[in-house]
């Protein structure tokens, strides 16, 4: 199992969903570089659930502990260590359905691949809950960035079929961070279609899903490499790094399809004495190389797996067909939640570019 990722930064998670506690471990950071804990507390509010009908009644405080790696609120340059305790589980609620696989989860391939000794409570490893160990890691990237004027934003574009305000119509105004408890959102306005949607596919025991947008500004040109270690391609794995995360486009992506070149081009001009592009099609990326344009790709996330409708399945101990109604505590939509996990990845996927690029000097203001 591949738990670690990155080149000149690493991040290293581990932790079941109902284990004593997952986390990461951020390896690669220079010394002295500021970590602000209620920086990281307000990334991790962003994520946890709140019982209130559009996620999980499983409600834990997500407190993050630094175990290593940090002394008087600076990086020391050793390896950065961050827990965060698992202090609601109910495992109970996944014993009577054990043996019965449910559909659009991990537990066919990872009794295929582990041949059975996988924690399955609550899905084990393969849980959403271990991205909150990604947010508490990424959550440092993040700020690392924005200290140097590199600001990633991530909105919920659609959710249940309802779209937010486009991305093009915040031009010249970065967008402000959602208050606690509120969505992603560039028009707020669109926030209680949304959750209306969700806590009606909640009340029938279904799910639903959305569509998330980033966007990256300040990455300098330059950063990334052709071919294996590009720009897309590290933003891309680690977008598929996050549980229902079923497809990735970057610019106008697949709009392209039905473009000629002609229009499909970013024409090159000078802005300000510096080389810019006039549209922002291909999303800021060329050759593998970011070209100092706003990095902007979006993530397709599919309905929560977990319905509380009944289900055909099959009993894998007994090989038989079944029939299946899970219980326990399960979000209708993760797309709201989702969308700080999206955002901090993406964090770290930049940072580790920019050390790549620059050495850990890079890393500074």
């Amino acid at each position: 199992m591949k738990n670690t990722f990155g080149s000149a930064v690493s991040l290293t998670i581990f932790g079941e969903s109902h284990g004593p506690a997952v986390g990461a471990v951020l390896d690669g950071l220079a010394a002295g570089l500021p970590v602000d804990e209620d920086y990281i507390a307000l990334r991790m509010d962003r994520r946890r659930a709140r019982g209130d009908g559009l996620s999980t009644a499983r409600v834990e405080p997500d407190t993050v502990e630094i175990l290593s790696g940090v002394r008087d609120g600076h990086t020391t340059g050793t390896p950065v260590t961050l827990v965060i305790r698992n202090t609601n589980t109910r495992s109970g609620d996944y014993a009577k359905t054990a043996d019965l696989l449910r559909p659009g989860h991990a537990d066919y391939t990872a009794y295929a691949k582990y041949e059975g000794f996988q924690d399955a409570r609550g899905g084990g490893h393969f849980s959403g809950r271990i991205t909150a160990a990604s947010v508490a890691a990424g959550a440092i990237c993040e700020k690392i960035l924005e200290d140097k004027g590199i600001r990633c934003y991530t909105h919920i574009a659609r959710c249940a079929g309802i779209d937010d305000a486009p991305l093009s119509s915040a031009a010249g105004q970065f967008p402000r961070d959602p208050a606690p408890g509120h969505f992603a959102l560039l028009d707020p306005g669109r926030e209680p279609a949304m959750m209306s949607a969700i806590r009606a596919a909640g009340a029938e025991g279904d799910s639903v899903g959305g569509i998330l947008e980033t966007i990256i500004t300040g990455v300098p040109a330059g950063v990334g490499e052709p071919f294996f270690d590009s720009v897309e391609s590290e933003l891309a794995h680690l977008a598929f790094s996050v549980p229902a995360v079923k497809g990735i486009e970057f610019g106008l992506g697949f709009g392209l399809a039905d473009l000629r070149g002609s229009a499909a081009n970013d024409p090159f001009v000078m802005r300000d004495g510096k080389v810019a592009t006039a549209t922002n099609k291909n999303g800021g990326v060329n050759g593998g190389i970011a070209n100092g344009m706003p990095i902007v790709f979006r993530t397709v996330v599919k309905p929560t797996a977990s319905i509380y409708k009944e289900q055909d399945t099959v009993d894998y101990v007994t090989k038989t067909n079944a029939r299946l109604q899970i219980k326990g505590r399960h979000d209708p939509c993760i797309v709201a939640r989702a969308a700080v996990v999206q955002n901090t990845l993406a964090a770290f996927g930049i940072l580790d570019l920019l050390t790549v690029r620059f050495g850990t000097l890079g890393q500074r203001k």
